[in-house]
């Protein structure tokens, strides 16, 4: 039982905001509304858990609206999950867990016939009426299934959406997840939570209750340029962290190859040309259109994606160019607006017409192969934290995602979750417990300076020099923060913006931290002063977590082969049905 008045254990650093002015009851609180989290609420929901969902905009805002190439499973005949299995493997470049791999391909089948049943429709063949299956960087099977040519992220958020209303799930939009609640014994206890604008429920609250999942998204937002809406601000991992969690592998950020490039300055959320246009037979070449990814794999184009990258941001430097182009006018107009109409109008809204021209691409911020560590039923470090797509390490990607799995992860290991929880309920959790806020929030204009610092020292090509000079950039606005703090207890206002520079420069100091540590190149992460990989000194994992006793530090440890690590709980659950 806890101890009425007692500290619960974690770091004690927690983002400055006033008390909760309202609060809900729940058996479990989904924090984010894409696939992961609104699969995880519906499974919980027909389980009988008493569910709800928060998310930091509209519950069809997330990541899984913007997905264009679909989601990738062994559905076709003559494909096996074994084939699916290696692909994965090839692509995680030595670091994926093999156990949550084979899951991830074993049950991906059923798990998407169970979407499906749920009421995504994706496209279908008109002579068969089969499930159409298209091939994308890294498969050497057509699997990816896909619904409105290349607007399968939307489709798959609208069934879901629907679902969740006929379910009757209470939600909670536009609101900021702020902390984790945390008893006497640090066992979960529910979420703080700023709601934006008015509602039901407005300003900073509280939902108690004792099994949280983490499904907040990426942190693309920690760049320049990214393909991630503006809500990807990394508030999980962050929160993760403060909650004295774990995170891994945060140094594997994949950049999209081919992201519509709108000029040297283009900041935010950049338009994505989905690897499904490669897939479907587009070109790579330069400005003599020369295709240069020929020869250099034996995929060419469609390369993983990590290879890709390179492959083109190595052409742009020895032509000195900003960009590469995407050739697809054999396609014809016809093809253009049955198969990709959501790309053809985004690049004609920029003035590109890809009937006509080659369309100009360069890398850019895509997805997070790394984040808060989990065990194969989505349990992280703190007891009854959970923690499912992007925002989570489950160990299927390793060092770089394969094309179309993150949805496929996200479904797979959501229902997963949700059977854990289910059957496991936490032993006497008892209510949260206020926690002293430690740690200096950040100005609002911190954002864009953390993104120019991350986008010039750990971009696509990272080297010892770039990595320190963004170590010591980002070690310098935390520090003057907190001296200000500790000085005289001012910090900046509490509100979204400066929440969200806080999580922002907290994830930054932890993946540069990662990267400066990894002294080779391997999957997405590429060092120009080593670029070989080194499967003797570097095929493991780098694990991460805030110090419980000296707040400004990162602990960083290696572990001891590539094997993940296994989840510890330092307290017992009690198996409840």
């Amino acid at each position: 039982m806890s101890t009425p008045g007692a500290a619960p254990a974690g770091t004690g650093i927690r983002l400055h905001a006033p008390a909760p002015g309202w609060a809900l009851d729940a058996d479990v609180v989904v924090v984010g509304s894409g696939v992961a989290g609104l699969t995880a609420a519906l499974r919980c929901a027909a389980a009988g858990r008493s569910t709800v969902v928060v998310t930091k905009a509209r519950l069809d805002d997330g990541s899984t609206r913007w997905a264009q190439g679909g989601i990738a499973a062994a559905l076709g005949e003559g494909d096996t999950p074994e084939q699916h299995l290696d692909d994965t493997l090839v692509a995680g470049a030595g670091l994926c867990d093999g156990e949550a791999v084979r899951l991830l391909v074993t049950e991906g089948p059923d798990a998407v016939r169970r979407l499906i049943a749920s009421g995504a429709r994706f496209d279908t063949s008109a002579e068969t009426g089969e499930i159409e299956l298209t091939r994308e960087g890294g498969h050497h099977r057509r699997r990816i299934a896909h619904a409105g040519g290349d607007a399968t992220g939307a489709e798959i958020s609208r069934a879901l959406v629907e679902a969740v209303h006929t379910a009757g799930i209470r939600t909670v939009e536009n609101a900021l997840v702020l902390d984790l609640l945390q008893d006497a014994e640090g066992r979960t206890a529910g979420v703080t939570l700023h709601v934006m604008g008015e509602g039901q429920h407005d300003g900073v609250g509280a939902v108690h209750a004792p099994a949280v999942i983490l499904a907040t998204g990426g942190m693309g937002q920690v760049f320049s340029a990214t393909t991630n809406p503006s809500v990807s601000t990394g508030d999980g991992v962050a929160l993760a962290l403060r909650a004295e969690g774990e995170v891994s592998d945060l140094e594997f950020v994949q950049f999209h190859p081919t992201v519509l490039f709108l000029g040297p300055d283009a900041e935010g959320q950049q338009p994505l040309v989905s690897e499904a246009v490669r897939g479907e037979g587009a070109h790579l070449v330069d400005a003599d259109g020369v295709r240069f990814m020929v020869g250099a794999h034996e995929l060419a184009e469609l390369a993983p994606r990590d290879i890709v990258a390179k492959g083109i941001m190595r052409r742009m430097q020895e032509q000195g160019a900003q960009h590469m182009y995407l050739d697809a006018r054999h396609f014809g107009a016809e093809m253009w607006e049955q198969r990709f109409p959501t790309i053809l109008a985004a690049c004609r809204a920029h003035g590109i017409d890809p009937v006509t021209e080659p369309i100009p691409v360069a890398p850019a911020a895509h997805y997070a192969s790394g984040g808060v560590r989990t065990d194969l039923h989505g349990r992280t470090t703190v007891p009854g934290l959970y923690a499912c797509g992007e925002v989570a390490c489950t160990g299927v990607h390793g060092a770089n995602r394969l094309a179309s799995n993150s949805l496929l992860e996200g479904l797979v290991f959501a229902e997963r979750i949700a059977e854990d929880i289910a059957l496991t309920r936490p032993a006497g959790t008892g209510p949260g417990i206020p926690v002293p806020s430690t740690g200096p929030l950040q100005p609002a204009e911190a954002r864009q300076e953390v993104q120019r610092i991350m986008t010039e020292g750990a971009g696509v090509l990272r080297s010892a020099e770039s990595l320190r000079r963004a170590a010591a950039a980002l070690e310098d606005l935390y520090a003057t923060a907190l001296s200000a703090q500790e000085a005289d207890g001012k910090t900046a206002v509490p509100g979204t913006e400066t929440w969200e520079a806080t999580n922002l420069l907290c994830v930054a100091r932890v993946l540069v931290a990662a990267a400066l540590r990894r002294e080779e190149t391997r999957g997405c992460h590429w060092r120009e002063d080593f670029p070989e990989r080194d499967d003797a000194a570097w095929r493991r994992h780098l694990v991460v977590r805030l110090s419980a006793t000296e707040k400004r530090a990162l602990v960083v440890t290696t572990t001891d082969s590539a094997d993940f690590p296994s989840v510890q709980h330092p307290l017992s659950q009690e198996q409840s049905t």
